[in-house]
């Protein structure tokens, strides 16, 4: 019997978060890469007028729907754990933290979801150009609402634009064009957006490829195949290059967070070298069995041949230092709500507050801060260590699967430029088992994005085992298995969803027949084979 009261509640919340993170994450990319997908299409058919563009844009549209519709389901529930699981989180950041979220569900709920049921709703109500419109800001509509959600996770990864107050002991807005332009959310949003247009790319060529495999709907399948191969070749490229500059913006302002992707425990003579493979030993802090590329890391991270990349060992040392300044900042800080005019304490704490969250860490192991033995120190700076193998790993799933789609997407690319659309069909099987790829390399991203931020909920500055709430760990326990078969549940469901509307096919689009069930169908269907030739 599982002993509930001997378990962290904190670990159980973080869990809790991650996994409701993990399954939203399933149903944000293809969300963004089909709306995008969606409005090109369509644009085909506003300029082309032949009505097989309009029925991709509605077969399509509905796939893309049920996974809105999923995500939306699996994402507010996640806002909500900041008050329940996260209470002091809350309070510390709320003022910074919750004016993002208000924006990013104005996005979602009001103009995403206005667009979302003027697309489904509108073919009938509105002209063709207008309705291509409705469709542009639909796509418009997810994307913002992606980079205010981005925004807000690019805050916690390094806070700019805001500071704490020793008044209020609360961080508070200074600049909040420094919050939106923040480099780290900028470069996250355009990372993971790209991400997501090589899985909405790749779900269309999946199934295409499935299509042509079976000798049905092949003129549907052959157009599709060209669109998606075409814009996921484009994406996949954007992804691998915006990944990079993402890595090179954590070199600035997440140097632990990189050394663990690259598990280097040591820092190295510049340019340090790239590990293509290797096991992590931690308690050793050591690699075994590792493979090395001289040069590539050092010049990929810092964009230079002289400047070194910091070793897990040596920054540390340089954490130790950090605390202490940090013990300064604490103790300054509580002379300050004994007397918040202490003109002394008030001058030093301006000095030392930046480092006040690593003197925060030793509240782990002691309730006296200022007081803090060497080893305590020295805990808390080991601390700051992520998980090195989890992020060592996830780090490589996620290049290696990036440079898979970029080689994918462009035999795919090519085989259509040809016109050699069921030449080989190993290929077509290949594009059919490729569907889940995308996802393994993005829910690799957020662990690495998420996990390499740890030990912190606000890098630098609030330590996770101090934002979460007063909550017996037997409730979240009870949350927790409440949300894995909840999400699981909706899981099965949006995959049978989709499986139902494939095995349907282009023929069977409920928007077309909605109004007028007994309205023959584009494409005859006694002849699928011959759907290269459009309806009349």
């Amino acid at each position: 019997m599982i002993d509930f009261q001997s378990i962290n509640s904190v670990d159980l919340s973080r869990l809790q978060f991650g996994l409701t993170a993990l399954y939203h994450f399933l149903f944000v990319p293809l969300t963004l890469g089909l709306s995008l997908l969606l409005a090109i299409m369509e644009t085909i058919y506003v300029m082309t007028s032949k009505e097989i563009w309009k029925q991709m844009t509605q077969f399509w549209g509905i796939l893309f729907g049920i996974n809105f519709a999923m995500g939306v389901c699996t994402g507010v529930p996640l806002e909500f754990q900041f008050g329940t699981n996260w209470a002091y989180y809350s309070h510390y950041v709320g003022d910074v933290f919750g004016a993002i979220l208000a924006i990013e569900g104005m996005m979602a709920f009001f103009l995403e979801a206005t667009f979302v049921g003027l697309f489904f709703f509108g073919w009938k109500a509105l002209s063709r150009m207008q309705h291509l419109v409705v469709t542009w800001l639909l796509a418009l509509g997810s994307n913002l609402s992606a980079l205010w959600i981005l925004i807000a996770n690019g805050w916690m990864q390094n806070p700019v634009g805001a500071a704490f107050n020793p008044q209020t002991l609360r961080m508070e807005v200074t600049s909040f064009y420094d919050i939106i332009f923040n480099p780290v959310a900028q470069v996250k949003f355009v990372h993971t957006v790209s991400s997501g247009y090589v899985t909405g790319a790749m779900f269309v060529v999946g199934i295409s490829s499935y299509y042509l495999l079976r000798k049905k709907w092949i003129g549907f399948a052959k157009r599709s195949l060209v669109v998606a191969s075409s814009f996921g070749f484009a994406a996949a490229l954007s992804t691998l290059v915006l990944g990079d500059e993402s890595g090179y913006v954590a070199t600035d302002h997440q140097k632990m967070k990189v050394a663990a992707m690259e598990g280097m425990w040591e820092t190295e003579p510049a340019p340090a070298g790239l590990a293509l493979f290797g096991i992590p030993d931690r308690q050793n802090m050591t690699n075994h069995y590792t493979i090395k590329i001289p040069y590539i890391f050092g010049i990929i991270s810092t964009r230079s041949l002289s400047q070194e990349v910091p070793g897990i060992k040596d920054l540390v040392i340089q954490t130790k230092g950090r605390i202490q300044e940090g013990m300064v900042a604490f103790n300054a800080l509580e002379t300050l709500k004994k007397n918040p005019h202490d003109a002394h304490a008030l001058t030093v704490f301006k000095e030392t507050s930046d480092q006040l969250g690593y003197g925060l860490l030793l509240k782990r192991y002691t309730s006296r801060v200022v007081d803090a033995t060497p080893q305590q120190i020295h805990q808390a700076a080991h601390d700051t260590i992520p998980n090195v193998t989890w992020l060592f790993f996830a780090f490589r799933i996620m290049v290696g699967l990036g440079f898979y789609f970029i080689a994918f997407f462009g035999i795919f690319f090519f085989i259509c430029a040809k016109r050699r659309f069921t030449r080989y069909p190993l290929l077509l099987k290949v594009g059919v088992f490729s569907i889940p790829l995308p996802w393994i390399a993005a829910e690799s991203g957020w662990i690495v994005a998420e996990c390499g931020r740890q030990p912190w909920t606000i890098d630098h500055t609030l330590p996770t085992f101090l934002s979460a709430s007063n909550v017996d760990a037997q409730n979240v326990w009870i949350t927790l298995m409440a949300f894995v078969i909840f999400y699981t549940s909706l899981a099965v469901i949006d995959v049978l969803l989709m499986i139902k509307y494939i095995r349907k096919g282009p023929l069977l689009s409920p928007v077309l027949s909605a109004k007028n069930p007994s309205s023959p169908p584009l494409l005859p269907p006694s002849a699928p084979s011959s759907a290269n030739t459009p309806a009349p």
